[in-house]
């Protein structure tokens, strides 16, 4: 099976679209299978993949809030899936139809919960599956994280991107109550600037308070990563030999890495 991570984080942002942009692009750029699943109703995500127009004009039954949608419990979800021009990308959308399945109190919304990882259980030829959630932790990121194995959690070094952190903690914890096996694979450093002092304060803070669940590679902010956006292309693919592209790799490495080490503990275990 896929090995599955969500990207949550309370503040808007703070890069889980643009992460999951990027990253898609250099776990394909190694050969891996990722299949990206938007579960935000903004679906930057998705746009940024297959368009505007074309992800505003999709209708429930063709987006994520399939998954939610009573009405299309028997329909197949063969019209989810969307090539992306990238070799070794699939999408699965999100537009404003997501919107009013997102409510608050998700633990409340019973059987529903655990929507996305019954349906990520029924893929397969995928390698890595990729989650971007929306900026709240209502239900949207709850059964996210109900479905993930690892959650990681983007946060630019600065003080409106490190608050709510201890919610985003707490909530991965409730969400333990219905996976049990959901790990914390890291805080990513996004958006930094290192020749600002505030930023590598920050930075500091967050690897002192943190420690080892703060992930080595800082994703900077970069002109390469916006002008990628603007082309649709990962920067893998955009500007290969970019400082950008090179960090994106790394990340991508160090994230393999770090699960195979969490799959060695579990076999000593």
């Amino acid at each position: 099976m896929a090995t599955t991570f969500c990207l949550i984080n309370q503040k808007g942002g703070c890069g889980k679209s643009s992460t999951c942009f990027h990253l898609a692009g250099a776990f394909a750029e190694l050969g891996l299978k990722v299949l990206l699943l938007d579960m935000d109703p903004q679906g930057s995500l998705s746009q940024v993949f297959l368009g505007p127009e074309y992800v505003e004009s999709l209708n429930n039954k063709q987006t994520m809030a399939m998954l939610f949608d009573e009405c299309s419990f028997f329909d197949s979800h063969d019209r989810l899936f969307n090539p992306t021009k990238v070799t070794g990308i699939t999408i699965c959308p999100a537009n404003q139809t997501l919107a009013r399945f997102n409510v608050p109190e998700p633990e409340n919304t019973g059987m529903s919960q655990f929507a996305v990882r019954d349906f990520v259980e029924q893929q397969s030829g995928f390698d890595i599956v990729l989650i971007d959630c929306p900026p709240n932790l209502y239900r949207c990121s709850w059964t996210a994280m109900v479905a993930a194995d690892y959650v990681i959690i983007p946060v630019p070094p600065e003080d409106f991107g490190t608050q709510g952190l201890r919610a985003v903690h707490q909530c991965i914890q409730q969400a333990r109550r219905l996976n049990p096996g959901l790990r914390r694979l890291g805080h990513l450093v996004t958006r930094c600037d290192s020749r600002l002092l505030v930023h590598q304060l920050y930075e500091r803070k967050l690897r002192e308070m943190y420690k080892e669940i703060v992930l080595d590679t800082v994703i900077p902010e970069a002109s390469a990563f916006k002008v990628a956006l603007t082309r649709r292309s990962p920067v893998q693919l955009n500007e290969p030999q970019s400082k950008a592209a090179k960090l994106t790799l790394c990340l991508a490495h160090e994230i393999l890495e770090r699960i195979d080490v969490n799959e060695r503990k579990q076999r000593i275990a």
